[in-house]
């Protein structure tokens, strides 16, 4: 608009302003009066136009969002299109556009993706968002030209729209399990502590019997990663000390064959019972399992100091859908005689979270594992295994972490296939021979808390079948070496006669 100067004392200002302009002593020429006057009729023709989208806060998955596009304008609407950003800004998708001229609204994805609802002209609700919503959103507006009602006059705002997952998944598992016992060299054990589905990346520390863990980073996380590589701060106290039972008091040398084992007495050597007025009595494996299984527990020949240094470091891994898994590990060197019922935690912290996830593990030495000898009743020809059920009770929970390792060997010889030991948890026994009668097997489960033993015995019965068998082989070979006679006879007959 054109502006109107102030008038001098006296001076008389004309109604219309433009006359008090060109009496102002050549301050404006009449061209430049006239530049004036023309923008003042363009934006009268044009008209304005702005638009702002209000901030929005981080949202979580699974939430609804509404975007608001606010637009200010004298002019007549012609439509509002909001479109999803991609690629760094250089594909802008359509995902929703409202007509003005028919006063008709449509989607442009997909059916089965078809999400959006417009709540008003320029608001747009998205519901159940998901990590792929994550990013920037632009709201375009167009209104008609005043002066040719042809052309349409554009303005635009955009807004960030930040989707948080929280994780839908923490594990901890040993590293580097299962692992043999160490009777006298100390070894070091590694938790880690899997956290997924995090956007953005959570926060993972460790405790030890509820107390935070402190811990010595050995890894240069960089500035954006300082929130998930503390790991905490424990307590001024030190860790928890345990009485030391009898059965973790240290075994006298002497006590152990040249193998590091303990003697094995008189199972080595089992015999059958025998009862007056009756034929020899060979027992079933239910009663031979519970009186001849023996568990011995071993621990290590070296103490460690009661406060451990525990060493932390994390990795950070990218997935497709935007989220991130994290890793953690906790690493020390392992004392049996103090870690064993040691419960460890892993908690994770997140934005979208309220209170922390958590998961825990008890470490836990073996306790004698529980055989399972199928079937009941062998006999001579079956297929028999022997199988770990689980453990003794006084585990916690009866399960032992880490997972222990499982070594089966024969007391005094081979196994049947030939080899000294079998790992796994179940030995198979193919075609057992009446010769494995009485044999005694040997059950290991060790990790790197301390090893157990348990021992049963194998009893193979007759079988009724393969008897059979026998004696209708033995019956045909007298046939078979008179059927040779009669033949032998009758050549020498011929020959004679030939003769």
């Amino acid at each position: 608009m054109v502006g109107i100067t102030q008038p001098k004392p006296g001076e008389h200002v004309n109604a219309d302003g433009v006359w008090d302009l060109l009496q102002n002593k050549g301050k404006m020429t009449v061209f430049s009066l006239c530049l004036l006057l023309c923008a003042d009729l363009l934006d009268l023709a044009v008209g304005y136009l702005t638009v702002t989208i209000e901030p929005l806060p981080p949202v979580v998955v699974g939430e609804t969002v509404t975007l608001k596009c606010n637009f200010k304008t004298d002019g007549r609407l012609r439509e509002i299109v909001w479109y999803r950003v991609t690629d760094g800004g250089t594909i802008k998708q359509k995902i929703f556009t409202y007509d003005a001229m028919f006063n008709t609204n449509y989607s442009h994805m997909e059916d089965y993706r078809r999400r959006e609802d417009l709540v008003y002209q320029s608001t747009v609700r998205l519901p159940e968002v998901r990590i792929s919503d994550n990013g920037p959103y632009e709201c375009h507006v167009g209104i008609y030209d005043r002066a040719t009602r042809e052309k349409v006059v554009l303005a635009s705002g955009n807004v960030f729209l930040t989707v948080m997952s929280p994780p839908n998944n923490i594990s901890v598992v040993a590293e580097n399990t299962p692992a043999p016992f160490s009777r006298y060299q100390a070894q070091n054990l590694t938790l880690v502590c899997t956290a997924k589905g995090g956007k953005p990346a959570p926060s993972v520390y460790f405790k030890r019997d509820g107390e935070l863990i402190e811990v010595i980073s050995y890894t240069l996380p960089s500035a954006n990663d300082q929130g998930s590589s503390s790991a905490g701060v424990r307590g001024a106290r030190p860790l928890i000390s345990r009485d030391l039972d009898d059965t973790k008091l240290q075994r006298s040398l002497s006590l152990l064959d040249p193998e590091g084992r303990s003697p094995r007495l008189y199972t080595e050597s089992p015999q059958r019972v025998h009862t007056h007025g009756q034929q020899a009595y060979e027992p079933s494996p239910a009663t031979e399992v519970i009186p001849e299984t023996v568990v011995s527990r071993e621990f290590p020949r070296w103490v460690h100091s009661t406060d451990p240094l525990y060493y932390f470091s994390h990795t950070h891994i990218p997935q497709s859908d935007g989220s991130v898994v994290v890793q953690a590990r906790l690493t020390w060197t392992l004392n049996p005689q103090l870690d064993n019922d040691a419960l460890f935690s892993c908690e994770v912290k997140h934005p979208a979270l309220s209170m922390p996830m958590q998961t825990e593990v008890t470490l836990a030495a073996p306790k004698g594992p529980k055989l399972l000898m199928s079937p009941s009743r062998a006999k001579v020809g079956d297929t028999v295994r022997i199988t770990v059920q689980g453990f003794q009770v006084g585990s916690p929970g009866n399960e032992v972490f880490p997972e222990p390792l499982f070594t089966w060997t024969r007391v005094g010889g081979r196994l049947l296939d030939g080899s000294t030991q079998r790992e796994g948890r179940e030995l198979i026994l193919e075609r057992v021979p009446a010769e494995l009668n009485g044999s005694m097997y040997r059950c290991t489960a060790q990790n790197p808390l301390g090893s157990t033993d348990t021992h049963t015995r194998l009893i193979v019965f007759e079988n009724p079948s393969m008897m059979k068998n026998t004696q209708n082989l033995n019956n045909e070979a007298p046939r078979m070496d008179m059927l040779g006679l009669t033949w032998m006879a009758l050549v020498l007959t011929v020959t004679v006669e030939l003769t």
